[in-house]
């Protein structure tokens, strides 16, 4: 083969030198619109860009990664939010809504005129008595300034009552477990929304571009450790940019997946090979126009970025003794809801716009007592230290937390009931939750049911309603914040919600 023949195979198999000569039309377009497309990129990679400093108003140069929205709708309380979510439906009656008339008439049968025929799961719909039954075993007692009853089973929790405010009238109309957590994560009952977090990124980005704006923690209760399972969906970005996905961290050697680089790759080596791979990919973008290129670019560059800032935010190691002491003796050993709670703090500190705990093991049908102990005694110290701990950073008043499940459990035991034991099943009429921090009044309680603690009598909350405040604390209009897929607007509150303007400070 003569030279120039070993020369023109050389220069075609370079893709790069055979892409630049195929200059037809749809590239010359293509090329002619670089300078928007990497101004996109550059933004979606978390490169810094300009804004107004929040206290001085004047333009500077900013670091994180940019939202969609050029600027909120209104001003905000929260900056960021942690979300203890308690998977299972924690009971209400043996937490935080006292109800003494089931102590009096325990083993009676609920009142038809109570039930009013109201919809119940297959697991007691066959059953021919609803024998009421209270907290007698978990007596409540008085706390605070507020004055508001908690169970005996948190102890901790009531030394900070005076801090939260307590929504005792929670309500959906999910009654089984995986539309139920869907529709509090996404607005839906059905698969396929975006969560709670992918909507914060998708709106608002991230304070810090070596983090996701979206992070996950899981935990297993040591009350029911057989508890019903999470799906990774429900951290989704749904019809969102995968960008804004949830990342799952995880307390095994890889605390993220896929993150490590092979045996004998260096970071240079690394480094070279994205900053190669990025060019294809956005040759690749210029043609098609697919946003979900442009996402797999951000993506590797996070994934670069996080090979070094992921283990330093992941290893509690250098937390002073008293914090462990704060959080409880499950604080040192990784993956429990305590260790959680103390990553979640540091992500926070971060930047890390939304950060979701997962605890599971609430999902008392039978053996309650013993199990909600196991339950309560996880997450117990942990929550009312992760408030304390805010409190003493100065960052629960810009930090909101909340804590609760996706429904309640009956007053009525499911199954036999006798001296020592019980079960609840599945409540969506009403059932407690508690919210802390940024724009959140301290010490309130909010919302009150009937003495049978079955139905609300007082100051409803819908979970669009739930939804509708945390957006409105972060500064979002929850109406206003759209995202437009397969010809309709789309919400996180669908077309409900109103924001619950007696619980704000």
């Amino acid at each position: 083969m003569n030279p120039s023949a070993v020369a023109k195979k050389t220069q075609h198999s370079d893709p790069l030198h055979e892409r630049s000569l195929q200059l037809n039309r749809r590239a010359f377009l293509g090329k002619s619109a670089l300078g928007l497309g990497a101004m996109a990129l550059g933004g979606i990679m978390g490169c810094r860009y300009f804004g107004k400093d929040a206290d001085t108003g004047l333009v500077t140069e900013q670091k994180g990664i940019k939202g969609v929205l050029d600027k909120l709708h209104h001003g905000n309380k929260a900056k960021r939010v942690i979300y203890l979510f308690q998977s299972g439906g924690p009971s209400q009656l043996e937490s935080f809504d006292y109800k003494p008339l089931l102590d009096k008439m325990r083993g009676q049968d609920l009142p038809e005129s109570i039930r009013k025929g109201q919809r119940l799961t297959g697991m007691t719909a066959d059953q021919t008595a609803f024998p009421l039954v209270g907290s007698s075993m978990f007596p409540f007692r008085q706390h605070g300034q507020s004055g508001a009853h908690i169970s005996s089973l948190f102890p901790h929790i009531s030394k900070i009552v005076d801090d939260i405010c307590i929504i005792r009238s929670m309500h959906t109309e999910a009654i089984n477990h995986d539309p139920a957590i869907t529709f509090f994560q996404t607005g839906s009952q059905q698969s396929g929304r975006p969560s709670i977090g992918s909507w914060m990124s998708y709106g608002l980005g991230s304070e810090n571009e070596n983090l996701p704006a979206f992070s996950v923690l899981l935990s297993s209760g040591t009350g029911r450790p057989d508890a019903q399972p999470l799906y990774s969906r429900l951290w989704g970005n749904g019809f969102l940019n995968s960008l804004h996905q949830g990342v799952q961290f995880r307390t095994a050697k890889d605390p993220v997946l896929y993150l490590k680089d092979a045996e004998g790759i260096s970071r240079n080596t690394r480094r070279e090979m994205l900053t190669r791979l990025a060019k294809l990919n956005d040759l690749h973008y210029q043609d098609f126009g697919d946003p979900e290129i442009v996402s797999r670019i951000a993506q590797y560059e996070m994934a670069y970025r996080m090979q070094t800032s992921v283990p330093e935010v992941m290893n509690i190691d250098d937390e002073p003794e008293y914090i462990f002491k704060m959080y409880g003796p499950d604080s040192t050993t990784p993956g429990t809801y305590a260790a959680n709670c103390i990553l979640a703090r540091r992500l926070a500190e971060k930047g890390v716009r939304f950060i979701q705990l997962y605890h599971m093991g609430w999902d008392q049908h039978f053996n309650l007592p013993l199990q909600m102990k196991g339950q309560a005694k996880d997450v117990d110290q942990p929550s009312a230290a992760l408030i304390m701990d805010l409190k003493q950073r100065g960052m629960l008043e810009d930090t909101l937390v909340v804590w609760g499940g996706e429904f309640g459990r009956t007053n009525y035991s499911q199954g036999k009931l006798t001296a020592v034991d019980y079960g609840r099943d599945h409540h969506p009429r009403c059932f407690s939750i508690w919210m802390a921090g940024a724009g959140i009044k301290p010490g309130v309680v909010w919302g009150e049911t009937d003495e049978f603690g079955y139905n609300i009598v007082k100051d409803p909350v819908h979970v669009h309603d739930f939804q509708a405040t945390l957006l409105h604390l972060m500064g979002i209009d929850h109406e206003a914040f759209t995202y437009k897929y397969q010809g309709r607007r789309f919400r996180l509150t669908d077309v409900h919600g109103e924001v619950v303007k007696g619980i704000l400070s």
